[in-house]
């Protein structure tokens, strides 16, 4: 990040990191909407500290990304040391967050993501030894929480000790998963009183109005948006400028960027890649179902462009009508 400081004096902005989305071609797509934070895809560290090819392709960042984050999970000091000793060799990685919140079975039931929730010691302890071995100019960690039961009190505690920039809390705890009717902002602002660090919320932030009462009710130093990017990547324009209008664009040509950056990226398997971010592009409009229907058949990536021009040349949109995207459990 050079010179540049991240400055939470101001509201900050940030994407979520989805697991299955938030690859490159996507965040250059959000980064033109005005989102200050870009992450990377949860990362396994032990994917890391083997140095698959394919992990570090998950590394690599657009020109655009300053600040970039990149999120690594794991609880195995000697792997999380090994994966940022491979860290430390990539340029251009502007924050290093630590991943304790991911609800996944497979992740949480093993002692990582949220399974760090239940051990607040271990966690504080990764905390340090990532500061310690990592060259980042900054590092942080996401938590929801708690894992069965909210102990937001507890952990605000124990992140004061430890020595991070700041902390992106999703409102649920791990049991809670995405219930809608789960999310808790009077448990973020308790932690915001507690906290010493800058506090980001996160968790079903879908529109200028959300943003802005979450941000009230919390006093959080900004908010992280995830699912209602996917389907509206304009919305960190929008709560930038306090307007429910839309920015001056055309959504086909919008749509086409980002499907000719995933080709670009991916190659041909950008095509088959690419119909889940159609299949969230198209809520909303009429005729999606059918529209989806037939890009899921798709492989060729001239058929798939001349597909998404004509739907989104013909087919009207009813604002405020697409639901937020379903992730899956890997998604944090």
């Amino acid at each position: 990040m050079g010179a540049k400081v991240l400055d939470f004096s101001s509201t900050k902005l940030f994407l979520a990191p989805l697991a299955g989305y938030t690859d490159l071609p996507f965040r250059s797509v959000v980064k033109r909407f005005g989102v200050d934070v870009t992450v990377s895809e949860m990362i396994s560290s032990h994917a890391l500290a083997f140095s698959s090819a394919k992990t570090l392709k998950m590394l690599q960042k657009s020109p655009l990304e300053t600040p970039y984050s990149v999120q690594i999970a794991g609880s195995k000091q000697e792997i999380i040391k090994r994966a940022i000793s491979v860290l430390n060799t990539q340029e251009g990685i502007d924050i290093l967050d630590f991943n304790c919140g991911c609800p996944a079975p497979k992740v949480a039931n093993h002692g990582n993501g949220s399974g760090l929730l239940q051990d607040l010691p271990k966690l504080v302890e990764l905390l340090r030894l990532i500061k310690e071995q990592s060259i980042t100019p900054y590092t942080s960690v996401k938590v929801r929480l708690g894992f069965d039961e909210k102990i937001p009190a507890e952990i605000a505690h124990a992140l004061n000790d430890a020595p991070i920039d700041f902390v992106v809390v999703h409102g649920r705890t791990r049991k809670d998963g995405y219930k809608k009717e789960k999310i808790d902002y009077q448990a973020i602002a308790q932690m915001r009183k507690i906290l010493r660090h800058p506090l980001i919320a996160n968790g079903e932030i879908d529109s200028v109005q959300k943003a802005q009462s979450v941000l009230q009710e919390t006093g959080a130093n900004g908010v992280m948006i995830g699912r209602a990017a996917l389907t509206s990547p304009w919305i960190f324009w929008q709560i930038r400028h306090n307007t429910t209008a839309l920015p001056t664009m055309v959504k086909k040509d919008l749509v086409l960027e980002h499907f000719d950056a995933m080709v670009e990226f991916y190659g041909e398997r950008g095509v088959v890649m690419f119909r889940k971010n159609l299949h969230a592009y198209a809520k909303g409009h009429n005729g999606a179902s059918a529209f989806r229907n037939v890009v899921n058949a798709m492989v060729d990536p001239r058929l798939m462009r001349e597909s998404i021009e004509e739907f989104f040349a013909t087919s009207a949109l009813e604002w405020g009508s697409a639901p937020l995207v379903t992730l899956n459990k890997r998604s944090v």
